[in-house]
């Protein structure tokens, strides 16, 4: 039996930054996706990747088709990664897998990320209007998945890569479509949600309607492309996201000079 690993990995490791931007990746995708933001997020940033199991370096892993297992357990591998402010960023599913996180170490461990980041993806209390696609039959599930321009077309458009990919794909589309939003109390950090201007499954109102789940401050950025401008407008995203870091980072070296002002004697 395979042994298992940790949900975080580090790209390039940090030992001085100030913040750890954990980030989750859409359905099918793996931590791999973050490797190239390395080296455009603030220096005292450090970035750490969330695989799944059953995903990337974890594939040996059986696959999780239900969301409050697949929090709890990349929650609890978290934990020992919390030793110092951290912000979530998720695209797609990424998005409330991110947010669900979020809310079960606020409610188990009274740890909330500083900022959560959420991308291309409707608010989770809103309804679902689409027919689940997670138990169509496999050309059935692959047209809708063309048609959704919710998978890379690369990726469709790989023949051997899709018979890997499709039980992946399956199990996340599962998780997504029998998750069941339970209100809270809003979290406590800020969010900003970004969207794509003609992704045709998430609308600026679908974004906007993140509001309700802070509350702290929020905006929403709205940027070129179709649900895949994490790759198509990557500069941009990125530029905007590193803006946002650099005043968290601000935020943070602000609040514990208040906290723990300068020993000020001669």
């Amino acid at each position: 039996m395979p042994t298992a690993t940790t949900s975080v990995t580090y790209p390039k490791r940090n030992p001085q930054a100030r913040l750890r931007l954990f980030c989750f990746p859409y359905a099918g995708g793996n931590s791999f996706i973050f490797r190239p933001w390395l080296n455009h997020l603030p220096s005292d940033v450090e970035l750490g990747a969330i695989e799944i199991p059953g995903h990337g370096t974890r594939m040996a892993e059986p696959l999780l088709t239900r969301m409050p297992e697949l929090v709890a357990a990349i929650a609890s591998d978290l934990l020992p990664h919390l030793d110092k402010p951290f912000a979530f960023f998720g695209h797609s599913m990424g998005a409330w897998v991110s947010f669900e996180v979020a809310r079960w170490l606020q409610a188990h461990e009274h740890l909330c990320p500083v900022h959560l980041f959420v991308s291309g993806s409707r608010a989770p209390q809103l309804p679902n209007l689409r027919s689940p696609l997670h138990q169509l039959p496999e050309v059935e599930f692959v047209a809708a998945l063309r048609r959704l321009q919710g998978t890379p077309e690369a990726v469709l458009e790989h023949t051997e890569l899709m018979e890997l990919m499709l039980p992946i794909l399956q199990a996340d589309f599962t998780v997504l479509e029998t998750y069941t939003y339970s209100p809270q109390t809003p979290l406590p950090c800020s969010i900003t949600a970004f969207g794509g201007l003609q992704d045709i499954d998430v609308s600026p109102e679908m974004l906007q309607a993140w509001q309700t789940q802070t509350s702290a401050s929020f905006s929403h950025r709205m940027l070129p492309g179709n649900h895949f401008f994490i790759h198509s407008d990557q500069t941009l995203l990125l530029e905007l996201l590193a803006q946002e870091l650099t005043q968290v980072v601000s935020y943070l070296l602000e609040y514990a000079s208040l906290k723990f002002p300068p020993d000020l004697r001669s």
